[in-house]
């Protein structure tokens, strides 16, 4: 398939590649902000559901998917770059307030959305969400700093998803962000790994403030690195709410999409959310993933 051309505004600055979709012109904006190595197709199993209640904005963040030669260009990033791409977007369309969808490390980049413009933001759901500046998580990213000079990007992408996507019913998942994370090039991924600097201040000034408006943290129960720490930010946010997916990993908008989308469409029409719903996980073969499209 031929690479979109990047679209511009009028006053020359680069727009993030996005797709409309928007079946009801009255109904509430949803933004979905997908994380490091993924791609609007990262929401292919929310599109349906989702798309007939609520205008969809699904984009393509920097360098991922057909969001190339962005500019302004930098030599690294951190996350008021990122951020800005999307609110630079989100103005571009002229959205007001929209509720927003994030997965992994596109819940920081939501953080940093709600802490430079919290007006814009309804509600927020946070998948697979990250909220640990701890030690532990301090050792985990700076060896895999360290491994970027030893291994190849795809190489660390494999092992990577192995890491935080260990299980065999996690496979889905693991295939889909490998896939889709071929897209970005070595020096596309060295900028973002450089996102790891600024991440540590973020989450401890976004986790320590009050959060005021109402936010859903979905989590895989299996998620074995970043559950504790979202456990940790729901019990002391008076106003977000933990929903757990058992027999679920990180990406559980893709390993459990049924009760995912159920989950959220029941957060943002303020009814009432279950704590915990129970997944039945189903290890795809690799002739089935290889079989799939999108």
């Amino acid at each position: 398939m031929e690479m979109p051309r990047p679209l511009q505004d009028v006053n020359g600055r680069t727009l993030l590649h996005h797709e409309v979709i928007a079946e009801r012109p009255d109904a509430p904006w949803l933004v979905f902000v997908h994380g490091a190595g993924g791609s609007i197709r990262t929401w292919k199993f929310q599109i349906d559901a989702f798309a007939a209640h609520y205008r969809l904005l699904l984009i393509d963040l920097r360098d991922h998917g057909y969001s190339k030669d962005i500019l302004p260009e930098f030599p690294a990033y951190d996350f008021d770059i990122v951020a800005e791409d999307v609110l630079h977007l989100v103005d571009h369309l002229g959205i007001e307030k929209a509720h927003f969808v994030s997965l992994s490390i596109g819940s920081v980049i939501l953080q940093k959305i709600d802490i430079e413009r919290p007006e814009l933001i309804d509600r927020m759901v946070m998948a697979g969400a990250i909220f640990d500046g701890s030690k532990a998580m301090h050792l985990f990213v700076h060896a895999a700093k360290a491994m970027n000079y030893l291994l190849p990007y795809r190489a660390m992408y494999w092992l990577f998803s192995f890491i935080v996507l260990p299980r065999r019913n996690h496979r889905l998942s693991r295939y889909i962000f490998r896939r889709q994370s071929r897209r970005l090039s070595q020096h596309e991924y060295l900028k973002w790994v450089e996102l790891y600097k600024p991440f540590f201040k973020l989450v401890a000034q976004y986790v320590t403030r009050p959060v005021s408006k109402k936010g859903l943290v979905v989590m895989g129960d299996q998620d074995h690195i970043f559950f504790r720490a979202a456990e940790r930010f729901a019990r002391i946010q008076q106003n977000m709410r933990l929903a757990v997916i058992e027999n679920c990993g990180h990406v559980c908008s893709i390993e459990a999409p049924e009760l995912f989308n159920d989950l959220v469409l029941k957060f943002l029409s303020d009814q009432e959310v279950p704590a915990s719903v129970t997944a039945k996980p189903v290890p795809q073969r690799w002739a089935e993933l290889k079989a799939m499209k999108g």
